[in-house]
C-alpha cells in the first residue's frame, strides 16, 4: 500500500537540504517557493540567487537524494530551479548591476571613490544608490550630509523593510544610520556578516541602474559574503600610485578571481595620482610615484579607469557633505564624470 505523502513529511525532508552558500536549509532561507504532491509525484520549485551557480545542481541532486532516502526509492521527484529576478524575489530584484568598490587597505580614500562614482553614475543619467558596507568605517553618511538621519520603515508582509535615504540624487543606506557617534564596535565575523546581509536584504531599493557598495578594505568576511551570496555585476579596485598600495590591492583583486568566486574586475581608479599647484596650472608632481598602478592593470589585464589628483576640496567638500563631483566648476568633476562612463563601457562589455 503506498504511503500518503504530505506536504509536512517533504517540508521535514526538505529541512536537511543545505544550501552552502548561506550555510543553512533551503526551508529556513525561504528558498522552497512550491511543493506539489500528487501520489507519488512530488514537485519542488526552488528560488536560487543565480541559476547559473554550480550550486543550483549540488541542491537539485539533494533534493531528490533526502526525498528518495525519507518517502521512498518509488517516488518520483521533480525539481524546477527558479531565478529569484524571474520570480520578482529578492530585495535587489530591481537592481541592474552591483559594483563593488575594493581596496587593499585603508586610506586610499576608497570611500571617497565610492561617493563620488555614485553620483558621478548618476550624473550621467542613470539611477544609483550607495551601500556602505565599510562596517568599522562607514563614512558615507557624513559625506552625503546625512548623519543622524534615520531610515523609514515599512511593513512588508509582516516583515520590518528599510527604505534607504536619498540625497544628491543617490540613494543612500549605511550602517552608521544605527551606530551612536563615537561607538567602536567590537564585533565578531558573524556578527558582522549578520548586519551586513540585514542591510541588503531587508532594504527597499527599488528599481536601480547601478548600486554601488563601498566595501571595508582588505580580504575578509563581508567580501566572501557578498562574492558568494550576491550577483556582483563586477568590481573596481582603488589604489594609489605606491607600489605598497598596489601590491595590498593585487591580493584584494586575487580574491575575487578565484574560481568559486570569479567576479569581473572593471579596472582600476589610481586615486592621490598628482598634485597640480594653482600657480602652475600645467604641472603635475607624481609625489606618491609614477607607473605602478599600470603595472598591475597590465598584469590583471585590466583598464585604468581614472586618475584623481590630489585636490584639498575632495577632502573638504566630503566633510562638509556635498562631495566634490556636485560642483560643476570643479576640474576633477570631468574626471568623476568620465569614470563612470568607463565602467559603464566596461560593464557593456560583459
Amino acid at each position: 500500500m503506498t504511503k500518503f505523502i504530505t506536504n509536512h513529511d517533504v517540508t521535514d525532508a526538505l529541512k536537511e537540504v543545505i544550501f552552502f552558500a548561506k550555510q543553512n536549509n533551503i526551508v529556513d532561507l525561504n528558498m522552497v517557493d512550491n511543493i506539489e504532491i500528487k501520489g507519488n509525484d512530488i514537485k519542488v520549485s526552488v528560488v536560487f540567487p543565480k541559476l547559473d551557480d554550480p550550486a543550483v545542481g549540488i541542491v537539485y541532486n539533494s533534493i531528490v537524494k533526502k526525498l528518495k532516502d525519507k518517502l521512498g526509492e518509488d517516488i518520483n521527484v521533480d525539481v524546477k530551479p527558479i531565478d529569484e529576478k524571474d520570480k520578482g524575489l529578492g530585495p535587489l530584484s530591481g537592481v541592474k548591476n552591483i559594483i563593488a568598490i575594493i581596496a587593499g587597505k585603508g586610506g586610499v580614500g576608497k570611500s571617497t571613490v565610492a561617493a563620488n562614482l555614485a553620483i558621478a553614475l548618476s550624473k550621467t543619467g542613470s539611477t544609483a544608490g550607495i551601500f556602505d558596507a565599510d562596517i568599522m568605517g562607514p563614512s558615507v553618511p557624513m559625506m552625503f550630509g546625512v548623519e543622524g538621519g534615520q531610515p523609514e520603515v515599512i511593513d512588508r508582509g509582516g516583515k520590518p523593510i528599510m527604505v534607504p535615504l536619498e540625497n544628491h540624487g543617490v540613494k543612500i543606506l549605511s550602517l552608521g544610520f544605527f551606530v551612536k557617534p563615537g561607538q567602536a564596535l567590537m564585533w565578531r565575523g558573524s556578527m558582522i556578516n549578520n548586519a551586513f546581509n540585514q542591510l541588503m536584504k531587508d532594504s527597499e531599493w527599488g528599481d536601480l541602474d547601478y548600486l554601488v557598495i563601498d566595501m571595508p578594505p582588505g580580504t575578509g568576511d563581508i567580501q566572501l559574503t557578498l562574492a558568494q551570496s550576491y550577483n556582483i555585476r563586477g568590481a573596481i579596485l582603488v589604489t594609489t600610485p605606491q607600489k605598497l598600495a598596489t601590491a595590498d590591492v593585487r591580493r584584494a583583486a586575487m580574491m575575487y578571481r578565484q574560481d568559486k568566486l570569479s567576479i569581473p574586475l572593471l579596472g582600476i581608479v589610481e586615486n592621490m595620482s598628482y598634485f597640480t599647484p594653482d600657480e602652475l596650472p600645467d604641472k603635475k608632481f607624481f609625489i606618491f610615484g609614477q607607473g605602478a598602478t599600470d603595472e598591475l592593470a597590465k598584469e590583471l589585464e585590466i583598464p585604468v579607469l581614472g586618475r584623481i589628483p590630489i585636490v584639498e576640496k575632495i577632502v573638504e567638500s566630503g566633510d562638509s557633505g556635498t562631495p566634490i563631483v556636485m560642483d560643476e566648476n570643479e576640474k576633477v568633476t570631468a574626471e568623476f564624470i568620465q569614470i563612470a562612463k568607463n565602467v559603464k563601457a566596461e560593464i557593456k562589455k560583459l
